[in-house]
């Protein structure tokens, strides 16, 4: 019950202050160029890097990314820049 109250008052903040909802409830923010790069923003740390494989953990759950020829071109504490050829992006529940 209260997960739901609190759900529905970040909804309302959001509406009423204008304040995106990834900034208010703390979601990724995922910006795509193509297949060739993905930048992610506000993520909980990296799990797992190969060429052909990335994972992050997010506040709630996980996000993979599949495909080939990665590379971190750019890592931050919050953010992260991947390039290469980029096939899947999959959000993974806990």
């Amino acid at each position: 019950m209260a997960k739901k109250w609190r759900s529905q008052m970040l909804n309302w903040v959001t509406k009423t202050m204008e304040i995106p909802p990834d900034v208010m409830m703390d979601l990724p923010r995922i910006t795509m160029v193509g297949q060739i790069h993905i930048y992610i923003e506000n993520h909980r740390g990296l799990l797992t890097f190969t060429d052909q494989e990335l994972r992050l953990l997010l506040k709630q759950g996980q996000l993979l990314i599949k495909g080939e020829g990665f590379v971190i071109k750019t890592i931050l504490p919050e953010e992260i820049l991947l390039e290469g050829k980029i096939e899947a992006v999959l959000y993974i529940e806990q």
